[in-house]
């Protein structure tokens, strides 16, 4: 399997609590996907990355929502998980890359470590949120710098996304590594902006593949007619 290409590449998730979580469909949402010109698919779990596995034939970028008492870390959070998603053989692992502390003590750097001795082929993917986590990301060697996490810490919490001027930056300061853009696009007006900065791929979610989100904003709008 090739490493990740430019372009789009499409979340296919439904946590526990989601309307169409368990029922096993998320393979043929990718498979729809990719039918429109995806290069990648994003996907949670073991069994939704398998289904999808059966269905596209693009890298799929891998991470398991975990969450655990002791952390607010919920993406790939454990060494657990890590394992879990090399045997599942996902061509990227995408692991939380902020600066809060991990579950059980655990560290980020022993949890790349782990990847790259196990599964050299494996790419590895940081969720950031802002520059230092990003930063801490290039240090560790990650092949891909997203921005998954903008937003969505107690310190950047609060912030518009998606962050132009954020992506910009880490394009600028981080030539010779791809940068991800992820989170808060709904509209095509959004993506050209976000395309425009430079960025290697972009990650689009909720506005392709969660049809409940989808429709509370068209219910939304209603309320101004």
């Amino acid at each position: 399997m090739a490493n990740l290409k430019r372009g789009l590449i499409v979340s296919c998730q439904a946590v526990k609590g989601e309307p169409l979580y368990g029922l096993g469909i998320m393979g043929y949402f990718a498979r729809a996907a990719v039918a429109g010109g995806a290069v990648g698919i994003r996907a949670n779990y073991v069994s939704d990355i398998k289904d999808i596995q059966r269905e596209v034939d693009v890298p799929i970028i891998g991470i398991i929502k975990a969450t655990y008492e002791d952390s607010d870390v919920y993406i790939t959070p454990t060494l657990k998980e890590v394992k879990d998603l090399i045997e599942v053989g996902c061509e990227v692992i995408a692991l939380d890359c902020t600066k809060r502390q991990r579950p059980n003590g655990e560290k980020l750097e022993d949890l790349v470590a782990y990847i790259r001795k196990n599964a050299p082929k494996i790419e590895i993917m940081a969720d950031c949120s802002d520059f230092e986590d990003a930063t801490m990301a290039r240090e560790l060697g990650f092949d891909y710098i997203g921005s998954t996490m903008r937003g969505y810490t107690p310190y950047t919490k609060g912030i518009e996304i998606p962050d132009v001027d954020f992506l910009s930056k880490l394009v600028k300061t981080f030539p010779d590594t791809k940068i991800i853009a992820e989170g808060g696009i709904w509209e095509s007006a959004q993506l050209e902006k976000v395309c425009a900065c430079g960025v290697y791929a972009v990650v689009i979610g909720s506005s392709i593949t969660r049809p409940k989100d989808i429709t509370q904003r068209f219910v939304g709008a209603m309320k101004l007619c």
